[in-house]
């Protein structure tokens, strides 16, 4: 179970400085970090790539992640369910759907009246990385539906994990309508970092990983006690899943 679009995301890139002191590292690990590099290098084996040699990858995947996902979703959802009209975007504003639209109004009058926006703020107006919506849906506000929202980060660290957090509390809190499906997608290698997005009270419906069976391996054959515990933590909840159950969820759902 793994993306179709990872072997051209994930392989080695070389490092100058790194915890092992390898010449080549995964380009998803933290170099800083053994067990994450380890558990990288034990997926990168689990997918077939080479080790001896630097691989053809970008060299900022955050982006090219983004636009694998949007366009495989656009791709695949009408051909799982074609009765629907699907919507697939990058970077999209969530006013432009039914359950947002109200926040249009509400940012206008921020941004008219200075002490609104110091008190009000606006980080209520949350661009995911990837939307889907549902087309010919008739609304009320005569906007689509957000079907879901992905957040997609290539790896996991404190910082973004609070940011994810904070954009689907907002999307919750302020929705006016059925619930998206809030979701994220990474490469993270470390379980530990995984858990600390995948635990929670429902912030993240759920963490898919985009591959998710050369990560069990690799934690597996890899991993000390600590990860191992946490890898099953957060597969024993089924808070983190594999991302080829992405699609079966949302053409289902």
């Amino acid at each position: 179970m793994t993306a179709p679009f990872a072997r051209a995301l994930l392989g080695w890139k070389p490092s100058g400085k790194n915890k092992l002191g390898w010449a080549l590292v995964p380009n998803f690990a933290d170099v800083d970090n053994a067990e994450s590099m380890r558990i990288g290098a034990g997926m990168l084996d689990c997918l077939g790539v080479a080790r001896a040699v630097p691989s053809d990858v970008p060299k900022d995947p955050g982006g090219p992640l983004e636009l694998a996902v949007r366009d495989h979703l656009g791709e695949q959802l009408p051909l799982l369910h074609a009765d629907r009209s699907w919507l697939v975007a990058r970077g999209a504003l969530i006013t432009q759907f039914d359950q947002y639209a109200h926040l249009s109004s509400v940012a206008e009058l921020v941004r008219a009246n200075p002490e609104l926006r110091i008190t009000v703020g606006m980080d209520y107006l949350i661009r995911p990385d990837v939307t889907v919506a549902l087309g010919k849906v008739v609304t009320a506000s005569g906007l689509p539906p957000l079907h879901a929202a992905i957040s997609c980060k290539w790896t996991i660290r404190s910082d973004r994990v609070q940011n994810i957090r904070h954009e689907c509390l907002q999307m919750i809190r302020h929705r006016r309508g059925r619930q998206p499906h809030l979701v994220t997608v990474t490469a993270e290698p470390l379980p530990s970092r995984l858990a600390s997005i995948a635990r929670g009270t429902g912030e993240v419906d759920a963490v898919y990983h985009v591959a998710f069976d050369a990560l069990d391996a690799s934690v597996t054959g890899n991993a000390n006690a600590d990860q191992q515990e946490a890898w099953k933590e957060v597969v024993g909840q089924r808070r983190l899943l594999s991302y080829e159950l992405l699609l079966d969820t949302l053409a289902s759902w």
